[in-house]
């Protein structure tokens, strides 16, 4: 084999073991990235330049860590005292108000209703299934968020959000009721995946 065979062989190789090594680090940096990120956000959600700084206090949380237990710790109190009567009536009084207010009501409810659907008592995008929308023969991963949207003078059709790959967005589509198929042996979390990473990643058809 020549030099220039030789070197192009090695190169090659190179390149190829430069692919192998990206494909097991990236999604290890990014996933630790995204885990740094967001640890460092919550972590320094506290405002501590409000705070006295001869205090104990303003000590303590300039320490990593330390925010970030508090405000988790912050969460599950608000939550512990949201299920007792009192506390949750107070809450609820709070959240009409906010509904209520102009402006803010259309940031805050929307904002509550993202949440809701995703962690809420009131799951939205926990029915996954087959939507045809722009032919009989082409199917797309969605999941249902209304059965009926009769009230928007569509009888016989149901609102169904299907998610864009790659992204954290989506769309919601009114479609007939007979152009919508369930996914009974797949998990809303496999269904999600599915259609975010493209259809790259496999179904596990046994998760429900």
């Amino acid at each position: 084999m020549s030099p220039e065979l030789k070197m192009k062989a090695i190169a090659a190789r190179i390149l190829r073991y430069f692919f192998q090594g990206l494909l097991i680090l990236a999604p290890i940096g990014i996933t630790a990235f995204t885990i740094y990120w967001a640890f460092m956000t919550v972590d320094n959600l506290l405002p501590t330049s409000l705070l006295p700084e001869n205090t104990l206090v303003y000590k303590y949380l300039h320490y990593k860590g330390v925010g970030f237990v508090l405000v988790l710790l912050l969460i599950i109190m608000v939550g512990y005292l949201s299920s007792s009567f009192i506390v949750g009536r107070l809450f609820d009084m709070f959240d009409r108000l906010m509904e209520r207010t102009p402006f803010i009501k259309y940031i805050y409810s929307s904002v509550k209703d993202v949440f809701d659907a995703f962690v809420g008592e009131k799951k939205k995008f926990d029915h996954p299934v087959l939507v045809q929308l722009y032919g009989l023969d082409v199917w797309e991963m969605g999941f249902i968020t209304q059965t009926d949207v009769s009230y928007l003078g569509l009888e016989g059709y149901m609102a169904v959000y299907v998610p864009h790959a790659y992204a954290i967005t989506g769309k919601v589509f009114m479609v007939p009721k007979e152009r919508v198929k369930p996914l009974e042996n797949i998990s809303a979390g496999e269904a999600m995946k599915f259609a975010v990473s493209g259809g790259v990643t496999s179904l596990d058809h046994h998760t429900k």
